[in-house]
């Protein structure tokens, strides 16, 4: 075999070899299709079970109409909201309470990408399904953040929260409620594998009272390099010293 003909060899092995390793396959997932669990960081298998478990403990604990509530006196609250019990969030008479979404921070060690919009919405949507609350649209919370100059952070200091919610109401949203949510990860290593803990929590605040409410939800995930780390780290029966 001659230079000429070793040299046209190799380049259309290698243009092959590249062309299989450049293609893609996908599919259409159905509905009872499990998520796909990310092999590096956190992803939908992950997330949307946090935002699904502290949206539903935040929601158990509305009052589920106004017939249960107890209104508390003038000088303490303005007209029209009710309070119930301390263990309950606190409703606004016979109407859904408006609630203003601020945003997510992420305080976690990954960082989550598009992910962060994933979950506004799905918050969003969860939160604006429940008969007790309605929310601000985005569009104009982003817009009343950037009028006033104020990050999500310092809405909960009193003075910018009445700020921001002028500018709301002026806006034609009054709003009786901020609602607040942030991400977090603790990390355990042991030789190659690690384990990650999630935490999303989400925080509401009303804004009459000043009354703060915190749900959380958590998953613990662990990462291997091989496919028996799993049983290595943890063992048959989901020992953490096997």
């Amino acid at each position: 075999m001659d230079r000429r003909t070793f040299l046209c060899l190799t380049a259309a092995a290698t243009a092959a070899s590249s062309g299989c390793r450049s293609h893609n396959y996908a599919h259409i997932l159905k509905g009872d299709d499990i998520d796909l669990v990310g092999s590096h960081q956190a992803g939908a298998a992950v997330w949307n079970p946090l935002v699904d478990e502290s949206v539903g403990k935040l929601m158990s604990r509305c009052l589920p109409g106004a017939e249960a509530i107890q209104p508390v006196g003038p000088e303490e609250i303005p007209p029209g909201v009710m309070m119930p019990a301390s263990h309950q969030l606190p409703l606004v008479g016979t109407r859904p309470a408006t609630v203003c979404f601020v945003g997510i921070e992420n305080k976690s060690s990954e960082e989550i990408g598009d992910f962060k919009d994933q979950l506004y919405e799905r918050i969003d949507s969860q939160v604006s399904g429940h008969d007790s609350f309605q929310l601000v649209s985005r569009r104009m919370v982003e817009a009343a953040l950037r009028e006033t100059r104020l990050r999500p952070d310092s809405l909960f200091l009193p003075t910018n929260r009445d700020v921001f919610a002028g500018t709301l109401g002026r806006q034609g949203s009054p709003i009786d409620f901020l609602m607040y949510a942030t991400i977090t990860s603790g990390t355990t290593e042991r030789n190659k594998s690690t384990q990650r803990d999630y935490l999303l929590s989400l925080e509401i605040t009303n804004i009459h009272t000043g009354e703060y409410f915190k749900e959380s939800a958590t998953i613990r995930k662990g990462y291997h390099n091989s496919r028996g780390g799993k049983w290595w780290q943890y063992g048959v029966f989901q020992q953490g010293d096997g």
